[in-house]
């Protein structure tokens, strides 16, 4: 198949030829999915996207008129896919559901850390000759509670780490899972879940229920001090009350690996531009947040995975094959 493989980055292109061995010919784009690129995609048969690339019923309805008829999604979630424009022009969604959920999970740890034992801070304090140990006070985390929202697969690895350190973990979830249950994970309610967490960590994707799920009213349940992580989506945090909560010294500290806006800036070098997100300015300001771009999957394993399954789906899609990681509209 012909696939217009979009948002393509280095290590995309690198894996992806390591595992296509010329099966697929994909012409690799280093834009974005948008109203401007699409028309891209006259001459090929399928698209692979990415999380930041929009796929909204106007564009579906030109990848229709430009002849594609899959849409291969090289991750997880799909929030950016009208999926019922999609099954209305007839093209197949596909995803690779999981893909080294220990990666993420591991992120969400190493941001954990950073912010609480300030290594980032040290590290930059001793390139530049300063052996000050002020300032760099950290807590232990054996014994402290952590919150987990959502334990797929990914919340299931991060539950069983912090087990590992000694935490009293509790977790909210709308389908409780046995397993973590017998290692000693406990659930709660949502309420429950914010009121007595000193970490919390959002491990849940972003569907209509959720957009918005950490807000002014959940902000002001947590206890003063508390430390928010968010590997998952940036829409799960309202990050204007996540401002004003780190203001008020509700949040001590906040590690994201997402932001609401991410489309306007992960994946792009804009050292040398003026960044006009105010609000994401305002986050860098704060020496108490810690903010990646969007890397909890960068790992080799991942990036194995995802290229594995991506190609596996365009070519059962091609050979007329079930789709297993199909994705579809439910009414």
């Amino acid at each position: 198949m012909k696939v217009a493989f979009f948002s393509t980055k280095s290590y995309d292109k690198s894996c992806f030829e390591k595992h296509n061995k010329n099966i697929h010919e994909l012409i690799y784009l280093e834009a974005t999915l948008n109203k401007h690129t699409v028309n891209l995609t006259q001459g090929c048969d399928a698209v692979c996207a990415f999380v930041n690339d929009q796929l909204d019923a106007s564009i579906i309805k030109k990848l229709k008129d430009n002849g594609i008829k899959v849409i291969a999604l090289r991750c997880a979630g799909f929030n950016n896919v009208d999926l019922k424009a999609a099954r209305e022009e007839n093209i197949k969604i596909v995803r690779v559901p999981s893909y080294s959920p220990m990666a993420v999970a591991e992120h969400a740890v190493a941001l954990i850390l950073t912010l609480n034992r300030k290594t980032h801070k040290a590290y930059n304090r001793v390139r530049e000759g300063n052996f000050s140990l002020e300032r760099l006070i950290g807590f232990d985390l054996y014994g402290k509670t952590v919150g987990v929202v959502g334990t797929g697969k990914i919340g299931q690895f991060f539950c069983k780490i912090m087990l590992g350190f000694g935490c009293r973990v509790i977790a909210f979830d709308l389908y409780p899972n046995e397993a973590l249950k017998s290692l000693g994970v406990t659930y709660v309610s949502m309420d429950t879940l914010l009121q007595e967490s000193d970490i919390i960590s959002l491990h849940c994707p972003l569907t209509k229920d959720t957009n918005h799920i950490i807000n002014k009213k959940a902000f002001s349940k947590m206890k003063k001090g508390v430390m928010l992580i968010n590997t998952s989506r940036g829409g799960l945090i309202d990050t204007v009350e996540a401002v004003k909560a780190l203001k008020n010294k509700t949040l001590e500290y906040l590690g994201i690996d997402v932001y609401e806006q991410e489309e306007k800036l992960f994946f792009q070098d804009l050292s040398e531009n003026i960044i006009m997100d105010d609000v994401i300015s305002r986050l860098i300001s704060f020496p108490n947040v810690l903010i990646t771009s969007h890397q909890g999957f960068l790992t080799r394993e991942a990036l194995d995975q995802i290229a594995t399954v991506t190609l596996k789906n365009l070519s059962d899609f091609e050979n007329g094959n079930p789709l297993k990681n199909e994705v579809k509209f439910n009414t």
